[in-house]
């Protein structure tokens, strides 16, 4: 079966992400549509679609616009978190690439809809070629009267500015990403408030990820009941998926939510090469817990996934065979953790090091059984501790892979060598 392509429908276009090749698709023809609607609509269509957040979280995008105080005597900005850090993940890269001008279209109906007239993309440090995408087609929308004063004669003003981070992972994080914009170190706010009532320089602020905002005009164009018909009933639209490791054909498929994670690998991704047998899958990138190869005939949504005790996440699915040293795995996620906590809270700061220090001590046959379930009790004392999810993204994975790949870690520690 083909992929159910819509926000992916344009990206193998010659000289897709300028904006002729765009116009000529029909861009910005939903933003025409948007202007003649009153704010409310946009959103409240956005709700009747269905569509939550595709960055994480799985939050219903109409309900978090709708947040913003109506009678506010602050501005109002929003932010689009194009930080895309998670290891697994890379589904972002390519809409910032290759067909940036949906996304900022999306931007611009979602200014509309909250009443915002300042917009800020953040963009991974690490990413100079999308940034210089991003920035011509910004500078083509102003050109070409999309951004700026009085947008198509609308009597709407809106600037948009793009802002680029150092490298740090914390700043995908919503707060951190707000700190960051604000010239100060990317450290994540406690909540509440929440950036809808206090967020950029203290004002009422959105942020929302970049695959979510280029659902917007789609939403549109093609009205609320026909994405809400894609997909489930709680799950609508399609979904990237970004798939990786042991697969014949890696790469992003866009698929309806709900798709069975099994025929994804078999069918979308060509299987395990060399007709090697699957040993574990992380479903939503680094962050997820991972599924043993018994737990893998699961539908692909929000709501399934979080059930079977893991998360849909950001999609970057991670496909492992039998080959892999699950001990390596989860000490490679303990020291990425580490190196990215921005420290601020004990659990996460401490907790990240001493399961590097344990897993490694482990991994090079310098470990007891005592170590498993210090181990353990070193994830559950950091889940649901801190101002962040840094602290259970690390300790999400790294608790699963010790409770179902425990023979493993207890065969090699006996074994007594790495």
């Amino acid at each position: 079966m083909p992929e159910q392509r819509v926000i992916r429908n344009y990206v193998d276009r010659p000289n897709s992400y300028t904006i002729g090749s765009y116009l000529s698709s029909g861009g910005y023809s939903a933003l025409r549509k948007a202007l003649g609607m009153a704010p409310g609509e946009v959103t409240d269509a956005v709700k009747k679609s269905g569509l939550r957040g595709r960055g994480g979280a799985g939050f219903p995008a109409g309900i978090k616009w709708n947040f913003i105080p109506p009678d506010s005597k602050k501005p109002v900005y929003l932010c689009c978190n194009a930080d895309e850090s998670e290891p697994g993940s890379f589904k972002d890269r390519e809409i910032l690439e290759k067909d940036p001008h949906q996304m900022i279209e999306g931007i611009i109906i979602a200014c509309y809809a909250i009443r915002s007239h300042k917009a800020y993309i953040y963009i991974r440090g690490e990413m100079p070629y999308g940034a210089k995408r991003i920035q011509q087609a910004i500078e083509e929308a102003y050109e070409h009267g999309y951004l700026g004063k009085n947008i198509l004669l609308s009597g709407f003003d809106l600037d948009m500015k793009l802002y680029i981070g150092a490298g740090a992972y914390i700043c995908g994080e919503e707060t951190g990403l707000l700190e960051s914009i604000e010239g100060k170190k990317g450290e994540p706010r406690p909540k509440p408030p929440f950036p809808a009532q206090v967020g950029l320089f203290g004002c009422p602020t959105i942020v929302n990820n970049v695959e979510t905002l280029a659902c917007v005009p789609h939403i549109i164009n093609n009205g609320a009941d026909w994405f809400a018909s894609i997909g489930t009933p709680r799950n609508t639209g399609t979904k990237i998926f970004g798939l990786s490791g042991h697969v014949n054909k890696p790469g992003l498929y866009e698929l309806p939510l709900g798709i069975n994670l099994l025929e994804l690998i078999e069918e979308y991704g060509g299987g395990v090469p060399g007709g090697r047998k699957i040993k574990a899958v992380s479903p939503g990138g680094s962050s997820s817990a991972v599924f043993s190869a018994d737990e893998l005939d699961i539908a692909m949504d929000f709501d399934t996934v979080a059930a079977a005790g893991s998360m849909l996440g950001t999609a970057g699915v991670t496909v492992m065979d039998e080959t892999v040293s699950m001990i390596k795995v989860a000490q490679n996620l303990a020291h990425f953790y580490r190196d990215e906590s921005c420290g601020q809270c004990v659990q996460c700061r401490e907790g990240t090091w001493w399961l590097e220090k344990i897993l490694r001590e482990v991994d090079e046959g310098k470990g007891s059984i005592e170590h498993l379930d210090i181990i353990l009790d070193a994830c559950s004392q950091m889940r649901g501790t801190t101002i962040c999810a840094l602290a259970d993204g690390c300790a999400m994975p790294i608790d699963s892979i010790v409770r179902k790949f425990r023979d493993e870690f207890e065969e090699h520690i006996k074994r007594g060598y790495s």
